[in-house]
């Protein structure tokens, strides 16, 4: 049993109510298609479970569902919390568009309001430095508000550039390789009559850096880990819908991932001198930056990637959500501070190594 979330590795909690199933504090569940799904509290993103594990779980969920007073109901799905602090959310026969709004709806939307926040205290520092700055002296030698607007916002930027956005386990190689800000520039996705292909960097030890190169299904996979770091800003009701649209008008995850690419190299025209200038890695005619498609498209694309891997488990692979699961709980066990030279772990242990004598002795 996996407790590890597929998509943020956070942990997924536990609840004491359904015996055969005590991880999550949110449970989602379709009993015509026996599906269950434990929801993310820290990224509201939905994690399928192992199938073996999930059929005495639905039948639970169900009579707990059916003995409490529904917070929220349509027609086809419900929400219900229990008096120990679970909730339940029952899946009926929604149309897709309706589905979308409840899976994807919340942790789109919260990822909005993160980024929001993010931005106005990025604004409220930038602001308080301006007209705090000539106050304590260092206005005149910044060159002014000017200048300490400029040199704010390019630490802002460059702290941007140095988060890291996420980690992905890319196949062939031995450990996961971290995305930050600035890697997420150089993402190249691809299209042709092989399927999609997706180049990205990879770190090396030693802060080198190369270039992974996946295709096919791999590429869908590893898409699904990207893509939420991509669209970081989230998504308005707006977007959702027509990223729902799209899904809809093209049901096929390679498709739509054509169509996005598609969009990705019109909206990059107007921008190839900058890129010439920059550090972009050179693309082909069949390639384009993943940060050059248009949001609601980079929605849809998030959507498609990770329904084809629940599509593929209920099929039958299920070696696909266990390999998934495996890599979420390597990914979780690694630390924040994966590049961390090496010096700075020797003396950690130094100074461990010092405090244990005075640990012991008292």
């Amino acid at each position: 049993m996996y407790t590890t979330c597929l998509f943020c590795h956070s942990d997924l909690g536990a609840n004491e109510v359904i015996e055969s199933f005590p991880v999550g504090r949110r449970l989602a569940f379709d009993a015509a298609n026996g599906r269950l799904w434990v929801i993310c509290r820290q990224c509201e993103r939905w994690n399928l479970t192992p199938l073996e594990e999930r059929w005495e779980a639905i039948e639970q969920c169900e009579r707990m569902f059916s003995s409490t007073r529904l917070k929220v109901s349509t027609d086809n799905i419900g929400l219900s919390r229990l008096r120990e602090g679970l909730e339940l959310v029952r899946i009926g026969r929604p149309q897709r568009p309706e589905l979308a709004a409840w899976r994807y709806g919340d942790q789109f939307g919260r990822r909005r309001v993160r980024y929001m926040a993010y931005t106005v205290g990025g604004a409220a520092i930038v602001a308080g430095i301006i007209i705090g700055g000539p106050l304590l002296g260092f206005g005149s030698v910044a060159g002014g508000g000017w200048g300490l607007w400029q040199g704010t916002n390019a630490l802002i930027r460059a702290a941007r550039d140095r988060v890291v956005r996420t980690r992905v386990a890319v196949p062939g190689y031995d450990k996961p390789t971290v995305i930050r800000g600035k890697d997420v520039k150089r993402i190249v996705i691809g299209a042709g009559e092989d399927g999609i292909s997706l180049r990205l960097p990879y770190h090396l030890s030693g802060g080198q850096r190369t270039e992974a190169i996946v295709h096919g299904e791999q590429a869908m996979r590893v898409a699904g880990s990207i893509l939420p770091a991509v669209n970081v800003k989230g998504g308005s009701k707006d977007d959702v819908k027509l990223a729902v649209v799209y899904l809809e008008s093209t049901p096929d995850p390679v498709e739509l991932f054509k169509q996005g690419t598609g969009f990705g190299r019109v909206a990059g025209v107007a921008g190839s001198a900058r890129r010439r200038r920059s550090r972009r890695p050179q693309i082909d005619t069949s390639e384009a930056f993943i940060d050059r498609i248009p949001a609601p498209m980079l929605l849809a694309m998030e959507m498609a990637a990770h329904e084809d891997v629940e599509r593929r488990a209920m099929e039958g692979e299920l070696a696909i959500l266990e390999a998934a699961w495996r890599q979420a709980d390597e990914i979780a066990s690694i630390s924040d501070n994966l590049l961390t030279p090496t010096n700075v772990d020797d003396e950690f242990k130094r100074l461990q190594a010092e405090s244990l004598p005075r640990s012991t002795g008292d």
